[in-house]
């Protein structure tokens, strides 16, 4: 038993720190009295005896910066429950760090009250006593904070003189239960049946933040349907597994099952706090519904991986963001800004899809708040801002088997298999699952945000094609034409810089292709298309199913009597047309893409749609991933987030205009309010008629003609009167106040 020691004192990692920035924006100092200081507050006090001020910026810290010169990876996954960290505690109890690799360890008796015992330990040990098991409700992304649930409990029971002692039992390790009453069902949950189960996943590590400690779980109904985004993907991963062992084996290589790896690219836009606050809009829907555009944007290529400046608090929201996640055993190896003015992107090391997409959801929270404690806002929504690049997450996509052999890598799959024939078959069957399924694709990438970012030169058009480059396109070609099997060599070309001080470097034959959806970048493929608010479980889960069935197509015919290459020689003469080595930016390939039979679907709307069609149910029902009930259910669920997220928009518009534009108009004596009292009043017919609608589907296309069309048009007036209004009048955060940190030093503005 152990006895629990209360210690109210701060620490030095989990107590909040007030961290004092003062920029000097004259040449005189200001007198700055002490004052409380709230989380991401300016507080500003100028010095009345010049005009001249300095500013500071009170923003909290959840850990210190480093004070030493000394680089240090000590401490790198202190706060996640796997290897040398869980190693610590487990032998305290007979055991290693190696139970938790194998993923039956739940079943096994015994051994949950190990694990228990073990957490528990490492808990108390970080200043942890509360627990909770996270979780991923559906219809999350862009609402949701961290889209994520959870209900914390403590670790710690009474003894019969009340005196409380730590407990923490395997069973309560293992399962849960809550109220799932609140949660998108889809019809699948009757009113009066309102529990939610939740079952530990032994496939993403326990972690620790703060005074908590963090159970990744599925979560579903009292009769199994899946409530959640993390159960389809684990039965996909799963699907693809088997029906893959089974292809490999049929092919003379046997392995013990297959994982998909993915590697996401977050990309974020980061804007003052003060500003985010005087956006009705940023702060309920995570975009701009109306803003004139600042007289610089990106025009000049000047954002693009330019020094993240020290003139302002993203550098150290950057650096603060990494140590978090460091702790937590999240190595975001890369940082940089983007393309559009405020925007920056993080990218982690690939891993495990159950993993990765776990720890990309704890990455979108940490920056929210790490945002906040900085001064900033963090902006997740894909296009925040019009006229300039909206924010993406590409979902680096690859098949490798549970040793370590990338199957998309051909020369690690010929050198394990001895097998040349291997790769050009599983291209294949990748090939014709995209030709096939790309439907689904674009359903999977169909979030909100994505109205207004594909196809607009910054993100792939709704076309679902793949590029994979002449080099490898014209080896599957001259294996389709002649079924000769020659190992694929990817080519290598010199690369010289003309200056003879300059080494010549060696480079891939091919280039990048960044207007693909879906390219072949040399051992992975990369789905460009995924928004950057998403969960990506919907986006992998799709990838693996129709993976999946392409693998189960090959090996039935193989065990049907074909060959091998006859089956992959078949496949891509019936599919290689979804391969477009060619610029998808060409506004005449969405057109010749619908020629040759290309999935083209513009609306993500009728994109969501297609979840019910027969052959995607047959489908997902076939390789054990969606029951039919299910499918119903997700699209209705897909189709109302998408009707919600537009009502927000366009009641926050008929706010904006009445309390903030209107206002103005007034004041500055423009000639646009009886304009502006019309748009109100179209605004609320069109909300009524959504409400009006017969069903989900009826309602969510209304919604989007809203959105694209009439808040548009009203859009226009907005910015107009706000382009003739004088500054001091306007209201609003303006696109210049919020786009450019360099430019506009936090707390000038509310001098």
């Amino acid at each position: 038993m152990q006895a629990i020691s209360v210690n109210l004192k701060m620490n030095s990692v989990t107590a909040t720190r007030a961290r004092t920035i003062n920029r000097a924006t004259r040449l005189s100092p200001c007198s700055v009295k002490p004052c409380r200081a709230f989380r991401g507050a300016i507080i500003i006090k100028p010095d009345k005896s010049t005009p001249s001020q300095r500013v500071r910026v009170a923003a909290n810290a959840m850990m210190s910066m480093p004070s030493t010169s000394t680089a240090s990876v000590e401490g790198f996954g202190d706060h996640c429950f796997k290897g040398a960290v869980a190693k610590k505690y487990l032998s305290k109890y007979g055991e290693t760090d190696k139970l938790l690799t194998d993923a039956s360890w739940p079943s096994q008796p015994g051994k949950a009250d190990i694990v228990a015992k073990a957490v528990l330990d490492w808990a108390v040990d970080n200043g942890a006593s509360v627990y909770c098991h996270w979780f991923q409700p559906m219809a999350s992304s862009g609402v949701r904070h961290g889209l994520s649930a959870q209900v914390h409990q403590t670790m710690f029971e009474f003894d019969k003189d009340g005196k409380p002692f730590f407990k923490f039992t395997g069973e309560a390790l293992l399962q849960g239960e809550t109220d799932g009453s609140s949660y998108p069902n889809g019809g699948m949950r009757a009113t009066h049946r309102a529990g939610g189960y939740l079952s530990i996943d032994p496939l993403s590590p326990i972690f620790l933040r703060e005074d908590t400690v963090f159970i990744p779980a599925a979560f579903v109904s009292y009769n199994g349907d899946a409530l959640d985004e993390k159960t389809p993907l684990h039965r996909a991963v799963e699907a693809m597994s088997k029906e893959g062992t089974r292809l490999l084996k049929l092919l003379g290589y046997e392995v013990d099952g297959l994982i998909n790896n993915i590697g996401l690219e977050q990309e974020i836009f980061l804007v003052p706090r003060h500003a985010f606050y005087r956006r009705p809009d940023l702060q309920f829907t995570g975009r701009t519904i109306m803003g004139k555009a600042s007289a610089r944007g990106q025009e000049m290529s000047d954002h693009c991986m330019a020094p993240i400046s020290r003139a302002t608090t993203a550098f150290d929201c950057m650096r603060q963001i990494q140590m978090e996640c460091f702790k937590m055993g999240i190595p975001l190896k890369t940082r940089h800004r983007e393309v559009a003015p405020n925007q920056y992107e993080f990218a982690p090391l690939f891993g495990n899809v159950i993993n990765q997409t776990d720890q990309n959801l704890m990455v979108m929270q940490i920056i929210e708040e790490v945002a906040s404690e900085n001064g900033l806002a963090a902006l997740l929504q894909e296009k925040p801002f019009a006229g300039i690049n909206g924010s993406g997450k590409h979902n680096n996509w690859s098949i490798g088997t549970t040793d370590g052999v990338n199957l998309l890598n051909p020369k690690q799959i010929n050198a394990a298999s001895k097998n040349a024939e291997i790769f050009p078959i599983v291209m294949a069957a990748i090939v014709s699952a995209i030709d096939k399924h790309g439907d689904l694709m674009r359903l999977a990438i169909a979030s909100p945000g994505n109205d207004f970012r594909l196809g607009a030169m910054e993100a792939p058009p709704a076309v679902i094609s793949t590029y994979l480059g002449d080099d490898m396109t014209n080896y599957l070609m001259a294996f389709m034409d002649s079924g000769n099997v020659e190992a694929y060599v990817p080519s290598k070309k010199k690369l010289a810089f003309g200056a003879n001080s300059i080494s010549d470097i060696e480079v891939p034959a091919e280039d990048r292709n960044r207007t693909s959806p879906f390219p072949y970048g040399g051992a992975r493929f990369e789905f460009r298309a995924a928004g950057s608010s998403q969960n990506v479980s919907l986006i992998n889960t799709v990838l693996n199913t129709i993976t999946a069935e392409a693998f189960a197509i090959v090996a039935d015919r193989i065990e049907a009597g074909e060959t091998p290459t006859a089956v992959a020689q078949d496949l891509l003469k019936a599919h290689s047309k979804v391969i477009f080595n060619g610029n998808g930016y060409d506004p005449e390939w969405p057109d010749t893409a619908v020629e040759k039979g290309i999935w083209r679907i513009d609306s993500g709307v009728e994109a969501i749609k297609k979840f019910t069609d027969s052959k995607n149910i047959e489908l997902f029902e076939k390789m054990g991933v969606f029951t039919p009930r299910e499918c119903e259910a997700r699209r209705a669920i897909l189709l109302d987030h998408y009707i919600g997220t537009v009502e927000m928009e366009a009641l926050t518009m008929i706010d904006m205009i009445n309390q903030h534009v209107i206002p103005s108009c007034k004041k500055a004596e423009l000639g646009f309010v009886k304009k502006l009292e019309d748009a109100v009043k179209t605004l609320t017919k069109a909300v009524d008629e959504m409400h009006a609608a017969a069903d989900e589907a009826e309602a969510a296309s209304l919604a989007r003609v809203l959105r694209l069309d009439t808040m548009i048009k009203i859009r226009e007036v907005c910015d107009e009167a706000e382009g003739l209004c004088p500054p001091s009048l306007w209201t609003l955060a303006s696109y210049s106040e919020l786009l450019f940190l360099d430019t506009y030093p936090e707390g000038d503005l509310l001098l």
